[in-house]
């Protein structure tokens, strides 16, 4: 009965310290919130430029319908996106020093518009905080997809393949904000390729969703 009285009292301290660490280092708990915004239906309107062509900048206005089956896949069924030019000044100093015809290939692949289709993956949605007062909700997109373009050439309806990196950022349930940054490559013909760079800026409302 000693010995079993002495064990007892040489545990207790034992089971005090590990008590007391228990306390101080509950443990890792992980969690992930919820997304507070979800997309269902969303209409989009932008405007943006092209900025690569040495010869012209276009200046363009889109508008697109998108339809998203879950909080990361998404299809943009439709986008149509139309390009005001504007010559540049080397354009405007080829035709009147060097009298270049402005009929040349390079003249003549200015876009006029696109229509076309994408798939979108969002792989990542998050928060962060503005000054530390306000709570931003965004996430960030891929596309993919396809597009027919048209260039000033009179047989000019060219195919191209559409990729694009994207940032959303949530105002309300209904409206969110679109930064989109792709790049269509045209085929212009059997063995040329065109580039063509976009940068828009865009707002977007989202019908049929719930927080």
């Amino acid at each position: 009965m000693r010995f079993l009285l002495l064990s007892l009292l040489c545990l207790v301290p034992g089971l005090a310290r590990a008590q007391a660490e228990e306390l101080e280092n509950p443990g890792t708990v992980s969690a992930v919130q919820d997304r507070l915004y979800r997309m269902h239906h969303e209409l989009s309107l932008g405007v943006g430029v092209l900025p690569a062509d040495a010869f012209y900048k276009g200046l363009i206005g889109t508008v697109g319908y998108t339809y998203h089956f879950s909080d990361s896949l998404a299809w943009q069924v439709g986008r149509g996106t139309y390009s005001y030019n504007v010559q540049t000044s080397l354009r405007t100093q080829l035709e009147r020093d060097f009298d270049a015809a402005p009929t040349a290939t390079a003249f003549e692949d200015q876009v006029q518009w696109m229509v076309g289709s994408d798939l979108m993956w969002s792989p990542l949605y998050g928060k962060t905080s503005f000054l530390n007062s306000n709570v931003i909700h965004f996430e960030v997109f891929l596309l993919a997809g396809g597009t027919v373009v048209k260039v000033d050439r009179s047989d000019g309806f060219r195919p191209a393949v559409n990729l694009g990196l994207g940032v959303r950022v949530f105002s309300t349930q209904n409206v969110s904000f679109r930064l989109d940054v792709t790049n269509n490559t045209v085929f212009a013909g059997a063995s040329r390729v065109i580039n063509v760079p976009t940068v828009q800026i865009g707002t977007a409302f989202n019908f049929g969703a719930t927080e």
